[in-house]
């Protein structure tokens, strides 16, 4: 896998130096002094054509990072933990590493993707600044069947919607899942008639919604703390 971007390759660099196989920067200068020593042969310089070429066109900012891509939790595994996320049908790369970037920086400990067949890892990679790295979206199948699951083990699973009761007034079950759906379809009418209770973000002036990254991490700040 090869990921690209100033922000997102240092943090591979920093965090994941057991993943790294090679570097490619247009300049060395691009590199901490201390990259430069850790990772010593790993280190080729490449013409700009060619760093265009491995990120397809992409805004690269002189430096690509080929690494392995790391293990991608099993539904066992987040299981165990308490705050899970489900993104439902939503397909925008730039959003989708948005919302796992606030989802890891805000103790969720697992993000599902519903309702699309595959994910660009590499660009959710990229769009989350590297956090997608420490928390792996899993593309799960089936939204109801998952939702089933973890309902067998105890969680409360909340959604996202502007028919919901006010986000501010809410408190939250210990084991909880947040649902968050497209910003043009919502949540989905099957997924919806699951859910334990439903939320809104409340405006202050005339306005229909917020992005949907930006809704998220509103709510996953307020599910982060207001806890029963």
């Amino acid at each position: 896998m090869i990921i690209y971007g100033k922000q997102a390759s240092l943090y591979a660099l920093k965090e994941h130096s057991d993943k790294i196989e090679t570097i490619y920067v247009n300049k060395l200068s691009i590199l901490p002094k201390e990259l430069l020593k850790k990772y010593g042969s790993k280190i080729k310089t490449i013409e700009n054509k060619w760093a265009q070429k491995l990120s397809r066109g992409g805004n690269h900012q002189g430096i690509l990072v080929e690494l392995n891509e790391p293990r991608e939790p099993s539904l066992e595994e987040i299981k165990r933990g308490d705050f899970i996320l489900i993104l439902d049908g939503l397909t925008d790369i730039g959003n989708i590493g948005a919302i796992i970037r606030s989802a890891y920086a805000l103790g969720v400990d697992g993000v599902f993707v519903t309702g699309i067949r595959q994910i660009n890892y590499s660009g959710v990679v990229r769009a989350s600044s590297g956090a997608a790295l420490d928390m792996v979206p899993i593309v799960h199948p089936n939204i109801l069947d998952l939702i089933n699951e973890l309902k067998q083990v105890g969680f409360k699973i909340y959604g996202a919607d502007l028919d919901g009761k006010p986000l501010q007034n809410a408190s939250f079950n210990g084991k909880r899942v947040l649902v968050l759906g497209s910003e043009d379809r919502g949540i989905s009418k099957k997924a919806k008639a699951k859910l334990d209770d439903i939320y809104k973000i409340e405006m202050r002036r005339e306005f229909d919604s917020l992005n949907v990254s930006a809704a998220a991490a509103i709510f996953l700040h307020r599910m982060s703390y207001a806890v029963k």
